[in-house]
Parts: C-alpha cells; structure tokens; sequence
C-alpha cells in the first residue's frame, strides 16, 4: 500500500533536529515558577534589552497593515554606516539564522561538503544536512579551543571534491575565543568560501572583517541585532557579501523575509547606538568580574570570553548534575548533551543581581 512517507527526503527524515532555547513564559510554566523569579542565562541574550527609543518605534510604526519593504532600503542604508560598507554588499535576513540557511541554498549540492571548526554553532551542520551536503569536521582542542589552522588546510586538500564552505564563528561559540586576523587570512587562501560569524563581535573589543569584504570574493560576514541589540525576539539579522553573491540571494529570498517591526526596530537601535554601547560595556564589566568569581569555585574552571557568556569545566559534579540543582532554584544555564562537552556548562552574562544569584548556587552546589 502506497504511504507518503516513501516521498520523503532520506535527507529530512534522518536529521538530528537542533536543540531551540525555550523563552520565559515556557520555563515559567516548567519550572512553576513565575518568569520574575526565573534567572535566565542559557541563550545568550541580553539581559537589559533594547533601548527605549526601540520600544517607542515599536509602539507608534503606523504602517503594520502592509507588506514590509522586502529590500529594506532604509535599514541596509544606516547598516552602512555602520558596518562601513555600501549598502549593495548587505543583506538583511529574517536573523543570522536565515543568512545562514540561504548562503547554504546557494552554494550546496547533495554530496557537497562543508568545513565546520567544533565545537561551534549548530546551525551550519543543520543546513548542510538539510541540502545532503557533507560536513568535514577540523576540532578545536578543548585546552584552547583555538582553530588548527594546519588541520583545516589538510582537511580541504585531502577532501575531495573540494569542501565549498567553511564556517567560522569569531568570537566562538561556545567558549568566546577570538580567531586572530592571521587565521582569517589564511584561511580566505583556501579555494572555497569562508563565512566568519560575527554574532558576538560588538562585545570582543575587535574589529569587524565586514570592510574586507570588499577585498576578498570568497568572503561572507554575518551579524545580528540579537546579542548587542537585545532584539533576539524579532529576529533581524544581516550578511555583508560581495556583490556578485547579493545579485543571486536577491532573486532566491522569500519577498517579505524581514518584517516591518523588526525593521523599525533595528532602524530605532541603530539610531540610539550610544544606549547600546552602555549596555554592552556593562555586560563586558560583568563578565570579567563573573570569570574572576567563576574561578574561585572549587570544581569549576571558566575559559576566558571574548563574548557575553562563559564556559565552564566541570569537575565538581557530573554537568548534568549541576544544570538540573540550578534549575530547581529557578536558575536556567546552558548545558551541553554532547560527547566532547558533556563536562560543560555555558552561562550568559546577566545582570548583576542575576550573576550574584548564579554565584551563589553554584558555591552552594560546589563548595
């Protein structure tokens, strides 16, 4: 008997679903608990928010009844003031995560491969499966967690055909380190395309490769609202490519993948970019002061973040453990269910009340 299952894509029905992160009203409603009392650090948001003049733009756009400009002509305008680079070269996404997805669609073939520096964001592993492409994994040691740039050289000439994509995200996720330009420019010399993910840039202290762009035609950058911005909830994210990449990904996107209120949104945080610095110099202040306070809890041991979280190893208690003790005080941290980084823990920076309440569960816990 005919079943519909056997039109399914092999591709799809085998793919390991990434792990989302649930938003406060779900943990509320989990944990009993209500969302006030819940210290949220798993996800790497931020904890002050977007500036007041977003919620104000929000509050009085008047035109929520039409379509959104599906260029986003006036965004892309101020992001090249802000990233310095012609507004041709950027694409606006619907988050990083569609950047993602689409640079995927564009370059990948089933039997195609792509280059992937774990552990890392899950997301380039997810879409190479999604279009049946192969994914080469080059580790980073878990002493460092810094790229083996030799590895990577050795992987694509021994990978045939050649990988097409190579995904680095600077500073990395999970562990915060920077890649030192060195790295980058180095690997831009391998004959494939590097796609450098810079979703925690604005809280590095480092400059951005978007200018570089310009240079390099084998170089995509991408960047989001989510993190610097406190705008993870509207999803508003941007790739800077070289124009002979944006010619196509004009013609292949969704017409409104972007909608109105993200865009007024990022328009009211690039106007108000002062509050968002405040903000993330705050966060970089706490950080540092977390990383210090992390390190003298027995069992414990931070890496140093160039980032707005810090990754922990465990050797305290089994990381499983010690996730499910916060989260019975309502404290909500990022655990990875993973070979290489079962002994792991992750925490988003918060606030300093919330980082003093984390403290204080994990000496509890540990001590």
């Amino acid at each position: 008997m005919f079943s519909v299952e056997e039109l399914f894509r092999k591709e799809i029905t085998s793919l390991k679903p990434y792990k989302p992160i649930f938003p406060f009203e779900v943990l509320a409603e989990r944990l009993g608990r209500p969302p006030e009392e819940i210290v949220k650090l798993d996800a790497n948001e931020n904890p002050y928010g977007p500036s007041p003049k977003v919620l104000e733009a929000l509050a009085h756009y008047p035109y929520y009844y039409t379509y959104p400009d599906p260029q986003a002509t006036r965004l892309r305008e101020a992001l090249s003031g802000y990233v310095g680079v012609p507004m041709e070269h950027i694409f606006v996404g619907n988050g990083a995560d569609e950047i993602i997805t689409l640079v995927s669609r564009l370059f990948l073939n089933p039997s195609d491969a792509i280059v992937i520096l774990p552990p890392t964001f899950g997301m380039y592993e997810f879409n190479a499966a999604l279009q049946g492409a192969r994914v080469i994994s080059v580790p980073r040691p878990l002493d460092t967690f810094s790229v083996d740039v030799g590895a990577v050289v050795e992987a694509v000439e021994n990978t045939s055909p050649t990988p097409k994509l190579l995904f680095l995200v600077t500073p990395n996720n999970p562990d915060g380190g920077i890649s030192p330009p060195e790295v980058v420019e180095r690997l831009l010399e391998l004959p494939l395309v590097v796609v450098v993910d810079e979703a925690y840039n604005e809280f590095s202290g480092e400059p951005s490769f978007a200018r570089r762009v310009l240079e390099r035609e084998n170089l995509v950058v991408v960047r989001t609202f989510s993190k610097w911005a406190g705008l993870a909830g509207l999803r508003l994210g941007y790739g800077i490519f070289p124009e002979v990449m944006t010619q196509v990904l004009w013609r292949m996107k969704e017409p409104y993948n972007v909608n109105a209120a993200a865009m007024a949104a990022g328009l009211a945080a690039l106007e108000d970019v002062n509050y968002a610095r405040r903000m993330i110099s705050a966060i970089v202040a706490e950080r540092d002061r977390l990383f210090d306070e992390l390190g003298r809890i027995p069992g414990l041991h931070p890496f140093p973040s160039r980032a707005n979280f810090i990754l922990c190893h465990v050797t305290g208690m089994e990381a499983h453990r010690l996730r499910d003790t916060l989260v019975a005080e309502g404290i909500v941290i990022r655990y990875y269910d993973e070979p290489d980084l079962e002994d792991y823990i992750r925490v988003t920076v918060g606030r300093p009340e919330q980082n003093d309440r984390l403290l204080s569960a994990l000496w509890r816990a540990l001590g």
